[in-house]
């Protein structure tokens, strides 16, 4: 596993799951549903749950969501899912709290952005007054800013203090550093009020990839709460993907970041569940936690043959997708499993043996020959058409060998 150090924070409880401290890192996800429509949001949890989801938020923005939040927890435990809901709170969290006290008590944790929590003498209230809920439910809290709903009068009054230095920043600074201000301000207040240290995360979501590292280094250097990680709107597609990987991955490799979701924005009618899979993706090459077996493949050049290896690498990586929910429960360990589908002499050997199996399928005026390495041995030589079942066959037979309880 990774040598990363991690940052030292305090451990903060969501329901089931623990983050911060040396815990590992949680993924997290959003559902896009109406949560007054039960049926519709209690599928897209279990289904981002089943995808590796391990915290979901929804959305609480009307009095009749915040009365269907004890329905969707109870329809998900009846049906086995139990993974901590979050409610995202904005605008009018404090009447939803006060006049819905099941969704109170069922939330696992309440999300509360300082910007549209109110403004003045109204703001300082109904943050209390959420904060109050929180204490009383014994519920954890994160404190959300973004980019795009910062307190704008924390923010002129940075602004006004900045114009008077005699080097002022760029506008963009100030916007940085207020981010963290308004993040640490809310903490404290909580704990004032109090909240617990160990029932508060924070997060401090920009769109840009230099901003994230920019206020989550600011951040991480004046407060030991768990931080959640991730670019508000990352994107659609490729971009997306690259956007948050590129930030996120590169404060993980710092030691900053206790729990994370990749913000990216679905296609019409696509599954909410490839932000899930992406966050996954992340934190396995990164190596700081294992999710399903790795599927090393060589991208192909004029050396090999034919598409063949392609195939084979696309079907072993479907193959032990499909195994890993079964896998998983009689098999531990077995997420560590490295495997690799080679497509020519070159590096097809070396790669197959530094795998636990590998095979080295013929390039362009080679033997006809597969030899397949089991750590680090060559096992046995394949030949055929039917080399994909044999070679499935190996792999299902080595979990057995090396992963049973």
């Amino acid at each position: 596993m990774t040598n990363i150090k991690r940052r030292e924070t305090v451990s903060v409880k969501i329901g089931n799951v623990t983050i911060g401290s040396n815990h590992p890192i949680a993924v997290q996800s959003m559902t896009n549903t109406d949560t007054e429509d039960v049926k519709q949001t209690v599928e897209q949890v279990a289904q981002l749950h089943k995808a590796g989801s391990e915290i979901v938020r929804l959305t609480v923005n009307t009095l009749e969501a915040g009365r269907k939040i004890k329905e969707i927890k109870q329809r998900l435990w009846d049906m086995g899912v139990n993974v901590p809901i979050v409610g995202d709170f904005h605008f009018n969290g404090h009447k939803i709290l006060a006049e819905s006290p099941d969704c109170a008590k069922y939330l696992d944790k309440y999300r509360i952005n300082p910007g549209n929590v109110g403004t003045g003498s109204k703001k300082d209230e109904q943050f209390s007054f959420m904060i109050e809920e929180a204490i009383k439910h014994n519920k954890p809290v994160r404190i959300g800013v973004n980019w795009g709903s910062l307190d704008q009068a924390l923010l002129a009054q940075m602004m006004d203090a900045n114009a008077k230095l005699a080097m002022p920043l760029e506008v963009e600074q100030v916007m940085q550093k207020a981010l963290v201000e308004s993040a640490l301000q809310s903490a404290n207040r909580a704990m004032e009020l109090g909240l617990r240290e160990d029932q508060i995360c924070i997060s401090c979501k920009v769109s840009q990839v230099q901003g994230l590292i920019s206020v989550y280094t600011d951040l991480a250097s004046k407060c030991k709460f768990p931080l959640h990680l991730g670019l508000t709107e990352a994107g659609m597609g490729v971009k997306g993907i690259v956007a948050s990987t590129a930030g996120i991955a590169n404060l993980l490799q710092m030691g900053i970041g206790d729990t994370i979701r990749v913000s990216l924005t679905p296609k019409p009618g696509e599954s909410r569940t490839q932000e899930v899979i992406v966050a996954q993706e992340i934190l396995q090459a990164l190596d700081l936690r294992s999710f399903t077996p790795v599927v090393t493949a060589c991208p192909g050049c004029g050396r090999t043959s034919s598409d063949y290896f392609q195939h084979l690498a696309e079907d072993i990586q479907a193959y032990l997708s499909e195994q890993m929910p079964v896998w998983r429960e009689f098999y531990p360990g077995v997420e560590t499993m490295k495997v690799a589908v080679m497509g020519c002499v070159v590096n097809g050997p070396g790669e197959s043996k530094l795998a636990n199996i590998g095979i080295s399928l013929p390039g362009r005026d080679e033997s006809p020959v597969a030899p397949v390495y089991v750590d680090g041995k060559k096992y046995v030589t394949l030949k055929g058409d039917k080399i994909t079942q044999e070679f499935q066959l190996i792999v299902e037979n080595y979990v057995k060998a090396n992963y049973a309880k």
